[in-house]
C-alpha cells in the first residue's frame, strides 16, 4: 500500500559553502566545497519522506524565474522524486535564495534568506485534484512548516481525519490559527510563541492550544528531545561528529512523518533522530541519500 504525504511550505534555492569559518566584515574567504540544491523545511522533509519509500507531494511556490528550474531539477534528480504542485506557477520574480556557510570543524551553519514572505499563496490556488484527495481522506499525513499560512489553514480545516504535523522551527505570525488543528507539534528550542521565553513555557502553551490528545516534542540539537503525550519524557539522540547540520531538522520531520505511521510517538521520535544524525555526517542535504 502506497503511503501519501502532503508537505506544505517553503522552497528555496540553497547555495551552500563549506568553509573554515564565517567571513568577517570586508573579508573574502575561499570555501573548501560548495553545493546548490533545493531547500526549505517542507521541501527537505518531502525529499526525506519519499526516500523512505513513500509518495511525497510538495505544495509550495516556485514560479517561472530561471532559478526555479534549478530547484525543480534537484527535486527530479533524487532517487525517489517528489511531486511538486506550484501554487504560483506564473510568478516571474525570483524564488527565495538562501546563502549558507557551514563551518568545517563543527558542522554548524549560518543562513541568510528571504523565506516566503514575498510569495504567499491563497487557498483558491490549491488545485481541485488535491482538494478531492484531502476531502476523501486519500492522504495519510500532512506536514505544515508555517511558511504558507493561508493555504495551510484551509487544508487543515478540511483534513479533520488526517494527522497533521507542525514543523515548528521558529514562531511565525498566523500559526496561532493553525495550532488548533495540529496533532503533532515537533518544534525546535528556538520556537517561542508570544509570551514564551523558555522551553517549559512553550510546552505549556502548546498543551493548552493543541487539540487533545496532543503530542508535543522539542528538539535541542545534540541534547535529548523533550516530549509530552499525556506524560513527560525524553528521547536521547545519537552521539556523532557532525559534518553539516544544515537541514537536520527538516530531515527529522520528514522521517518522523514516515515513522509515526508505523510506530508510537516516542519510538517515532527516536527513529527520526537516527535518520537526521546519519544525514549530519555528510556535507549538504542530499549526499546521505546516496549512502542509504
Amino acid at each position: 500500500m502506497t503511503i501519501i504525504g502532503i508537505f506544505i511550505g517553503l522552497s528555496t534555492l540553497d547555495m551552500i559553502y563549506l568553509a573554515s569559518g564565517l567571513p568577517q566584515v570586508n573579508q573574502k574567504i575561499v570555501a573548501q566545497d560548495s553545493l546548490i540544491s533545493a531547500g526549505g523545511p517542507a521541501t527537505n522533509a518531502a525529499v526525506t519522506f519519499a526516500h523512505l519509500g513513500n509518495t511525497a507531494h510538495l505544495l509550495s511556490t516556485m514560479g517561472r524565474h530561471p532559478i526555479a528550474q534549478l530547484m525543480r531539477s534537484d527535486l527530479e534528480g533524487v532517487k525517489q522524486p517528489v511531486t511538486l504542485t506550484d501554487l504560483l506557477p506564473s510568478q516571474t520574480q525570483s524564488p527565495p535564495v538562501s546563502s549558507i556557510v557551514v563551518t568545517q570543524t563543527t558542522g554548524e551553519r549560518a543562513v541568510i534568506s528571504l523565506n516566503a514572505q514575498r510569495q504567499t499563496a491563497q487557498p483558491n490556488q490549491i488545485p481541485s485534484s488535491l482538494w478531492e484527495k484531502v476531502t476523501a481522506n486519500a492522504i495519510d499525513i500532512i506536514l505544515i512548516d508555517g511558511h504558507q499560512i493561508p493555504v495551510s489553514l484551509a487544508i487543515a480545516q478540511q483534513a479533520t481525519r488526517i494527522p497533521i504535523v507542525l514543523d515548528g522551527g521558529s514562531w511565525k505570525p498566523g500559526l496561532e490559527s493553525i495550532l488548533p488543528y495540529i496533532n503533532y507539534a515537533i518544534c525546535s528550542s528556538d520556537f517561542h510563541p508570544p509570551g514564551c521565553q523558555d522551553t517549559q513555557a512553550t510546552m505549556d502553551y502548546l498543551k493548552q492550544t493543541l487539540p487533545k490528545p496532543a503530542h508535543i516534542a522539542i528538539t535541542q540539537g545534540n541534547q535529548p528531545i523533550l516530549y509530552w503525550h499525556g506524560v513527560d519524557g525524553t528521547v536521547p539522540v545519537p552521539k556523532i561528529m557532525p559534518v553539516d547540520t544544515l537541514g537536520a531538522g527538516d530531515i527529522f520531520h520528514g522521517a518522523f512523518c514516515h515513522f509515526i505511521l508505523h510506530s508510537d510517538f516516542p519510538q517515532a521520535l527516536a527513529q527520526a533522530a537516527q535518520v537526521a544524525a546519519m544525514a549530519c555526517q555528510s556535507f549538504g542535504t542530499r549526499a546521505w541519500l546516496q549512502s542509504n
